[in-house]
């Protein structure tokens, strides 16, 4: 049996990019999963997608900067599957720009999703895993958070900030839940979507040389699939073009 057959396995940002291609990967793999993002029509299809292909899949819309989201999503997986083996956080937003824009509202944003988001994976999540007596967070942060830019700076910022709750949270584990940070570098992603025009077309370059998204997926299912008392805390997953 795979290391990821027939575990439940909670994934937020599920509805495109590293997300999608994770909750694909995972499901091929016999997991459940158990998907959370904020367009419930793409979750609807993706979970379609994923059950025609005979796999096992639930959703719910979610907002991470919503923590009553965060305990829906686990709650759900809970009442499906009977229980969560690995929570994904996954979602996040890039609204890179120079600081001197002073563009605080995109600043708080960065905060409430990629950070207080993370937070509240934990605040829902980990109470069951200590009740199971098992879990594993596997949290996406960004090599941005390895390599300090220009424009990158609240990003990276909210990023680092993960990272560094993450090594904490491994050290009060314990022996029986696993934590694992997995850092992307350049990902083909609607991630410059809502950049302004200089950052964006930073980004876009950078899309040249981009790995797909299913090159991410593999690295969580990597982590994922070890053997109970193997913790797998750190992947670094970047174009080898990419400095």
């Amino acid at each position: 049996m795979s290391g990821i057959e027939g575990k439940v396995v909670a994934i937020t940002g599920a509805s495109s990019g590293i997300g999608q291609a994770t909750a694909l990967l995972l499901a091929q793999r016999g997991a459940k999963v158990v998907l959370g993002a904020r367009r419930p029509e793409r979750l609807e299809a993706l979970t379609a997608r994923i059950e025609a292909a005979g796999g096992e899949a639930a959703w719910t819309r979610t907002d991470v900067t919503r923590r009553e989201d965060l305990d829906g999503l686990v709650k759900l997986a809970r009442e499906r599957y009977g229980k969560l083996d690995v929570l994904i956080s996954n979602a996040g937003v890039g609204l890179i720009s120079p600081l001197d824009d002073l563009r605080v509202e995109d600043w708080v944003e960065m905060i409430d999703v990629n950070l207080k988001g993370v937070l509240y994976g934990i605040a829902a999540a980990l109470p069951v895993f200590r009740e199971q007596g098992f879990g594993h967070f596997v949290n996406t942060v960004s090599t941005s958070g390895l390599r300090v830019v220009p424009l990158q700076s609240v990003y990276a910022g909210t990023k680092n900030a993960v990272r560094t709750i993450s090594e904490g949270l491994r050290q009060e584990a314990g022996d029986s839940l696993r934590v694992t940070v997995v850092s992307p570098g350049a990902v083909r992603t609607d991630f410059s979507e809502r950049m302004e025009p200089s950052a964006k077309a930073q980004i876009d370059k950078l899309m040249e040389i981009a790995l797909p998204p299913d090159a991410v997926a593999r690295a969580i299912a990597f982590a994922i699939e070890q053997p109970d008392g193997v913790d797998v805390g750190d992947i670094v997953v970047r174009p080898t073009a990419q400095n």
